[in-house]
């Protein structure tokens, strides 16, 4: 019997460190997760074009130029003359098209197009979007755009003129509505070396990146700044093959302390780095109410008076009571600093006063980020 409880305490034990040595692993973070590599990113892509077949909630020719002007060239390019001729469509919409051309994607992949109204139309919803060039910022076409727009917005209006509206009807979107046509033509595999950029710059946290990359690939990377690592891959192995390696290596990341505050929500987000100096903290609130009680003067029958209203004013002055200094010790942690904070009770509104208090005394050791 006992010989099974002590086993049944060491299969315990063993799971306790096991979930524990999993937490610790959880919490480090990949490469993949903290850091972008150089030229591996999307590209913005942007054209201008005509939506069609609306339900008479267009572009007004008249308001919109443009919109008529384009319309002309369109029908031109067609075949089809109407200069100087009187139009007054509503069903046309001019609109501004862009999309988001992610890296290495190749010639004929669809990618979706988000469509926005210029002019003065009222719905986009259920309109065509005819062929419009998408360019990036070199001039150059990348992509065609075409298709049904999806608005994903409600609209109904009655003949009094009022009206309900759900959602924006005059921006939409075209799923898969764009098809690629051209490569960017980035070649990794080939590159000589590649820098990868921390998406939060930090020299301790660039420092462990490159120890763990040089850890699989020995004197393959080293630091520049806080935010760039450059790595090179050893001879007879690629770019794609050494990142693919990399990315997923885990490294513990560090931040620096700061307390972000917003004022408007009243929300506070501290980071664990957060330390206070020894500081005494009290907090208190003052109330003070004014009431109002008015009252009638009645002067006797026979008198020759006038009945009036006079005030009554009751002033009652209440301060919390019971509200004690709280002490934290020099070098005291988050937990410490929350709970001392919760011990006085204190709203969040009231924590943002404290802690600018604390950080105005220089016991507060971080940064504080007002938004």
């Amino acid at each position: 019997m006992f010989r099974r409880s002590r086993a049944i305490c060491l299969a315990l034990a063993s799971a306790l460190l096991l979930a524990t040595a999993g937490g610790e692993a959880q919490a480090r973070s990949r490469i993949k997760d903290i850091v972008e590599f150089e030229g591996v990113r999307d590209n913005m892509l942007v054209g201008y074009g005509l939506v069609v077949g609306l339900n008479g909630t267009g572009d007004s020719l008249r308001n919109a130029p443009f919109t008529r002007q384009s319309l002309e060239a369109m029908l031109e390019r067609l075949g089809v003359n109407i200069r100087e001729t009187n139009l007054n469509t509503k069903n046309v919409a001019a609109v501004m098209v862009t999309a988001r051309l992610p890296p290495f994607t190749t010639a004929g992949a669809p990618i979706d197009a988000t469509v926005s109204a210029m002019g003065d139309a009222k719905s986009l919803l259920g309109g065509t979007l005819l062929v419009t060039p998408l360019m990036g910022a070199n001039g150059e076409a990348y992509a065609v755009a075409q298709g049904t727009v999806q608005t994903g917005s409600v609209s109904a209006g009655g003949a009094s003129g009022s009206s309900v509206t759900k959602g924006v009807p005059t921006a939409g979107r075209i799923a898969g509505g764009a098809i690629v046509e051209r490569e960017l033509g980035f070649q990794l595999a080939s590159m000589p070396q590649m820098r990868m950029a921390l998406r939060n710059p930090d020299f301790t946290t660039a420092r462990r990146v490159a120890e763990a990359i040089n850890s699989v690939y020995p004197g393959a990377a080293f630091v520049e700044n806080p935010t760039i690592i450059t790595m090179r891959p050893p001879v007879g192995v690629n770019m794609v093959a050494m990142i693919s390696r990399i990315e997923n290596l885990p490294v513990d990341t560090d931040e620096p302390a700061k307390v972000v505050i917003d004022e408007v929500a009243g929300v506070i987000v501290m980071g664990d780095n957060v330390r206070i100096s020894t500081v005494a903290i009290a907090q208190g609130n003052l109330t003070i109410r004014v009431q109002e009680t008015p009252a009638v003067s009645q002067p006797n029958a026979f008198a020759q008076g006038q009945t009036t209203v006079t005030p009554q004013s009751t002033v009652d002055v209440e301060e919390e009571k019971g509200r004690q200094l709280v002490l934290l010790r020099n070098g005291a942690s988050l937990s410490s600093l929350v709970a001392g904070l919760n011990t006085l009770g204190v709203t969040p509104r009231d924590m943002i006063s404290i802690l600018q208090a604390i950080k105005a005394a220089g016991a507060l050791q971080a940064d504080i980020e007002v938004m």
